[in-house]
C-alpha cells in the first residue's frame, strides 16, 4: 500500500499551546484511514496540517516523498486534495445548487435527498442537510487524490450516515483516493485494509484494524 500524503514529526502551535507533538501519521492510497480520539486529541489539526490551512512549526508535510510543507492549501487542493471542515463548510449565502456548481460544474447532487432543496439558501438547511451539502464535495471532486473528512456523519441520520460511509469506501477502493476521516468512535461500513490511528493529546496513542477500537 503506497503512502498517498504523511506527517513527519509535525508540531503545530496555537499560541502559546502545542497541539501536536512530533506527529507522523502516514496517509495510504487506496483505503481509508480514520484518526480517532476525543476532542482535543489532535484529528482536526492533524487535518488542517496535511490541507495546509495551519501551518507548522517543526517537522513536515510529505506529498508522495516531496516536501510541500510550504505549500499553500489552494496549491494543494489544486494538486487534488479536497479538504471538508467540521464548520462553515458551505456557502450559506449560495444555493445548494451554487454550492455544488463551485464543486463540479454541472454535476448531479451525490444525495438525492439534496435534489428537492437545490433552490434552497444553503443557510436554511438543516445541520444534516448541510453536511450532506459539504460532503458532496468530496465526493465531486473530478481529480481527488486526498480527501479529508472532519467528522463526515455529523447531524446526519443513521440510513444516510451509512450511505455515506459506503460513498466514501467506494472513493477510495474505486477511485484510488487516500481518505482520512477524524472520528470520535470507528464507523461502520470501512472497506478491508482500512486504518485506525487513535490520537491523544496530539500524539499517536495507537494504531491499528478498525476491528480492534469497536
Amino acid at each position: 500500500m503506497s503512502v498517498e500524503m504523511a506527517l513527519r514529526a509535525a508540531r503545530v502551535r496555537y499560541g502559546p499551546l502545542e497541539a501536536l507533538h512530533g506527529l507522523d501519521l502516514p496517509v495510504p492510497a487506496g483505503t481509508v484511514t480514520v484518526l480517532l480520539g476525543r476532542n482535543g486529541a489532535g484529528r482536526t489539526t492533524a487535518l488542517r496540517a496535511l490541507a495546509g490551512t495551519v501551518g507548522l512549526s517543526a517537522g513536515r508535510v510529505e506529498w508522495r516523498g516531496a516536501d510541500v510543507t510550504r505549500l499553500p492549501a489552494h496549491a494543494r487542493a489544486r494538486r487534488g486534495l479536497c479538504f471538508v471542515p467540521d464548520l462553515r463548510a458551505v456557502y450559506a449565502g449560495l444555493t445548494v445548487a451554487e454550492n455544488l456548481a463551485l464543486a463540479a460544474p454541472g454535476a448531479t447532487a451525490p444525495y438525492p435527498e439534496l435534489v428537492p432543496l437545490l433552490p434552497r439558501t444553503a443557510g436554511t438547511l438543516s445541520g444534516g442537510e448541510r453536511r450532506m451539502l459539504a460532503v458532496s464535495r468530496a465526493f465531486l471532486a473530478p481529480h481527488a487524490r486526498v480527501v479529508l473528512i472532519d467528522e463526515p456523519s455529523l447531524g446526519m441520520a443513521p440510513p444516510i450516515a451509512a450511505r455515506t460511509y459506503r460513498m466514501l469506501a467506494a472513493l477510495a477502493v474505486e477511485r484510488g483516493a487516500a481518505v482520512v476521516l477524524a472520528e470520535q468512535r470507528v464507523p461502520d461500513g470501512l472497506p478491508p485494509g482500512s486504518l485506525v490511528h487513535e490520537l491523544r493529546r496530539g500524539s499517536r496513542a495507537s494504531s491499528g484494524e478498525p476491528a480492534e477500537y469497536r
